[in-house]
């Protein structure tokens, strides 16, 4: 048994959740929410079809380079959407701030249609603070969530230290905010906290329909394990695969001890009480005069430093050193924020995390470019730090 394929630009959000809801009633094509930007290429040709217990594909962003189509079964995002409320205190309203062809935004139309609640639609353009407060001020739900990235809720902290009090107010109202889709910084953590807002930090991906771990803690079924160093996840709630890359499918999914398990290429580890703690990823690791280098552990120590909560750090090629970590930040001089120079970032990195680690360089841009999910977009990250160097930056 097959279904058919239903495409949808993430920019009818409205026709999404529709169609979402025939096909996870088993009526309807599985739908394929499509960012309207993105090059659609032959996929899918005339008359393709999936398998019939397939109610979603997420076409995920490519943002490391290498884009997926992942296959999500109807009871896979129905457990995803159960422990989701399972662990946030019960079902309720949601306001979707987030694109629908990531799944953390497909998943809060998939909570809403579980939970019977008419989400509300913040819509696309720039995240404006004071906007999204007067939509929250419309939930009418006695539970109330929301899902954002980090510089969404960062957005929102400076609205409310700038004395926007109906920003404070609105995010006071949710019982529940997802941050997720990248590390979330600790100082933004304590902001929130410092205003009243109740944070939930989430990992989890396309392959496990979305946050499967919250605040480290995995919810419902899911099980997350170590092995050699890197993180695997059982549950419910994993993905059938990718769509037309069997061999992918084949080494991303494996079956042991009686479970299939998700290689995540994440590294990590697990503590005796079985809370996770997420490092990195395995393929963002480099050797910098022979010693490994985590990029995400040195990137999560520089957005400790004002004026770079939102830094990136990727690799460079260094022919004494082989690879070296190179900060890219924006440009804040605008806004008046006094920022560490390089040597004092060296120092900060080298004492938190080794002296291998320290950044080579620093690289200003007048904006970091960002994909439509609110994550950095690494490659054009990566290419600027190549065109710094070829233009003979410092």
């Amino acid at each position: 048994m097959t279904r058919a394929l239903n495409v949808l630009g993430s920019d009818r959000p409205g026709d999404i959740l529709l169609a979402l809801r025939a096909a996870l009633a088993g009526g309807g094509p599985a739908v394929v929410p499509r960012d309207p930007a993105a090059k659609r290429g032959r996929w899918p040709e005339p008359g393709a079809t999936v398998a019939q217990n397939v109610a979603l594909v997420i076409e995920t962003s490519g943002s490391t380079g290498s884009p997926k189509r992942v296959a999500l079964s109807t009871d896979a995002l129905l457990a995803s959407a159960a422990a989701s409320a399972g662990a946030m205190g019960g079902q309720g309203q949601w306001i979707l701030a987030l694109p629908a062809h990531y799944v953390a935004g497909a998943q809060v139309l998939v909570r809403s249609i579980a939970a019977e609640t008419e989400p509300l639609i913040y819509g696309g353009g720039h995240f404006d603070p004071v906007a999204f407060a007067g939509l929250a001020a419309e939930l009418t739900s006695d539970l109330r969530y929301v899902s954002l990235v980090p510089v969404q809720l960062a957005r929102l902290l400076t609205a409310v230290e700038n004395g926007a009090r109906e920003v404070a107010d609105a995010l006071r109202r949710f019982d529940g905010i997802l941050v997720g889709g990248q590390a979330l910084n600790g100082r933004v953590r304590e902001r929130a906290a410092a205003v009243g807002a109740r944070i939930l930090g989430t990992y989890g991906s396309s392959e496990t329909a979305g946050g499967c771990v919250y605040d480290g803690t995995p919810i419902g079924a899911t099980v997350v394990r170590e092995v050699d160093g890197g993180l695997e996840i059982a549950g419910p709630t994993l993905a059938e695969g990718y769509l037309g890359h069997p061999a992918r499918t084949q080494g991303t999914f494996h079956e042991a001890d009686g479970q299939r398990w998700y290689r995540t290429g994440d590294v990590g580890r697990v503590d005796a009480e079985g809370r996770v703690v997420v490092l990195g990823r395995a393929d963002n690791v480099i050797i910098s005069g022979g010693e490994k280098v985590l990029l995400d552990a040195v990137e999560r120590a520089v957005r400790l430093l004002d004026g770079y909560e939102h830094a990136v750090v990727v690799a460079e090629d260094d022919a004494e050193w082989g690879q070296v970590p190179v900060v890219v930040t924006e440009d804040v001089a605008a806004a008046g924020v006094e920022r560490a120079e390089l040597a004092a970032v060296r120092e900060f990195v080298a004492e938190r995390v080794g002296r291998a680690a320290a950044p080579s360089r620093i690289v200003v841009l007048p904006h970091l470019p960002m994909l439509s999910s609110g994550k950095p977009d690494r490659v054009r990250v990566a290419r600027a730090v190549t065109d710094s160097r070829r233009n003979g930056e410092a």
